[in-house]
């Protein structure tokens, strides 16, 4: 009699091929992928054949989807788009051992169309590298090979009909086995090849930022220091109101890019090209860059997706070079009014000329709070300016810089709709409290937050309390108009239920922001912050 299972009815034996067909393509594909993961580590992980199809995926996908997954993931899409792939990938696996039911040569030819497709995506993301389909040629042969091989230990429906579903036991364990090993220890294994052989954090650590040639805190503003309460001394730029910090740690900054795999950039190797509408096209080496009179100022950046009282805003100390000074010694032609940056991964970030060289402090950033950029923050340079959205001025791993003109080149964002020059709107939160806190009837609250017009500047800021009359806040100094300021309001509770808080800000040329409510899309947020809290 044989050792094959036997199935007890019909329906129980379809049941249990269907199970086995789909466990042999989520096998296969498992394989797959763990050879795809393998073979990375060899070419460069931003060849992984997980990451290109993620890449393109990105670049497919529609801007409206793409404010969504921002709006309810923030700084999490890139984890959720990589778990939907793999998911994806499952989905599709279990489809193609179910159609190698009818024939083994179905799963065969489904794995082949996966690696054209790999192949596709490898070559048509930005900054491709012709080596980058060769993991997903690896991958989809070994997918290939295991699905053939796998259904090689089943009986064919009319044998196992009588003989059971299994045609070799041993074989079978040993397929099933093996797959399961290489899936495992290929995608495990992979990664951290990837990890050891693509790390740019012994580099990072072996770095000693010179000093800055101008430090933070000097007062550059275009208005009166007075006017806005402008003071050389940190300690008063922060009130110390809990929940409401003025610096925000590196390990907390927000991050929104494109990037699935942080790029990892030997500085030693780094180069960024100024080429275009110039007069003398520029190469610069990282130690020339550490080379040149830094500085390093206080400044907020802030995502243009960024909600009304959203988080996706932080302010930091960057330590980097003038931009507008190399810009003066490449010889920007008059009608370049766009600068295009390209980033290692092929995003572009455009900005506008003027802006850059109007004198305030543009940089390209080498350190972040006193230390080098972390990776994830665009280690070893990125682009920082002031007053505009990071859509339009924050190029992490930047490696590119073209002088061009809006007319003739659109950067990655523009293409989707979102508007071309990108300042920064005047805005302000409330902190603390939280919505829906309970407070006491007769107590005095600090109502506290942030409220920021980057290189305008915040020179009053209001709070109401339910229907009331405007109050005003207390304002904290400033370093200078690049960063965000805090403020306080001490409010006494004056009756049991709910009461609804909101907040204003004026800028510096006495401008209040406006109540008008805005989504996002395409040139950011507008309108008040209100939270909601509970008397008793």
């Amino acid at each position: 009699m044989s050792a094959a299972v036997t199935p007890g009815s019909s329906q129980t034996a379809r049941w249990a091929r269907w199970s086995i067909a789909a466990l042999f393509g989520l096998l296969s594909a498992g394989v797959a992928v763990g050879v795809g993961e393998l073979v990375a580590a060899f070419v460069r992980p931003a060849a992984s054949p997980i990451i290109v199809v993620g890449n393109r995926i990105i670049l497919l996908t529609p801007e409206p989807v793409k404010r969504w997954a921002i709006r309810e993931f923030g700084t999490n899409d890139k984890s959720t788009l990589l778990t939907g792939i793999y998911f994806g990938i499952a989905l599709l696996a279990m489809g193609l051992g179910l159609l190698a039911l009818r024939r083994r040569v179905y799963g065969v030819v489904g794995f082949g169309v996966f690696g054209v497709l790999g192949v596709y995506a490898a070559l048509t993301t930005n900054a491709h590298h012709a080596a980058d389909a060769i993991p997903a040629v690896f991958a989809a042969a070994a997918g290939m090979v295991t699905i053939w091989y796998l259904f090689s230990t089943l009986n064919p429906a009319p044998v196992a009909a009588e003989a059971g579903l299994i045609a070799d036991r041993r074989l079978f364990l040993r397929g099933t086995l093996a797959a399961a090993a290489v899936t495992l220890f290929g995608s495990l294994g992979g990664r951290a090849l990837q990890r050891s052989r693509y790390n740019a954090a012994a580099a990072r650590a072996a770095i000693t930022l010179p000093s800055p040639a101008s430090e933070a805190g000097t007062p550059a503003a275009p208005v009166a220091a007075s006017d806005l309460g402008v003071t050389a001394n940190a300690a008063t730029y922060d009130l110390g109101k809990s929940g409401v910090p003025f610096l925000i740690p590196s390990k907390d900054f927000y991050r929104i890019d494109t990037a699935l795999t942080v790029p990892q950039i030997d500085p030693a190797k780094w180069r960024l090209r100024i080429h275009g509408m110039v007069e003398r096209e520029i190469t610069l080496s990282y130690d020339q860059l550490l080379a040149r009179p830094l500085i390093e100022r206080w400044i907020t950046l802030t995502c243009v997706s960024n909600e009304v009282g959203g988080n996706l805003i932080g302010n930091t100390k960057f330590r980097g070079a003038r931009l507008a000074d190399l810009l003066r010694e490449a010889g920007v032609h008059p009608e370049a009014d766009q600068l295009v940056a390209s980033s290692s991964d092929g995003m572009t970030i455009g900005s506008p000329t003027t802006v850059v060289m109007d004198g305030r402090d543009a940089m390209l950033a080498v350190g972040m709070n006193g230390e080098p950029l972390p990776t994830e923050h665009g280690f070893p340079v990125r682009m920082v300016v002031p007053g505009l959205y990071g859509y339009v001025s924050a190029c992490k791993w930047i490696v590119d810089l073209e002088a061009t003109t809006f007319a003739s080149s659109q950067a990655y964002w523009v293409q989707g709709g979102w508007a071309p020059q990108g300042p920064i709107l005047l805005a302000s939160r409330i902190d603390t409290p939280s919505p829906n806190q309970v407070v006491s009837v007769g107590d005095t609250v600090a109502v506290a937050g942030v409220a920021w017009d980057q290189h305008v500047g915040v020179s009053a800021v209001e709070v109401q309390v339910d229907d009331g009359a405007w109050q005003q806040a207390r304002l904290a100094g400033v370093p200078s108009v690049d960063t965000w300021r805090q403020w306080v309001y001490p409010w006494t509770v004056a009756g049991s239920g709910p009461h609804t808080l909101r907040v204003r800000a004026t800028d510096a040329t006495g401008k209040v922001q406006t109540s008008d409510r805005a989504e996002p899309y395409p040139s950011g947020a507008t309108g008040l912050h209100a939270v909601t809290v509970r008397a008793r």
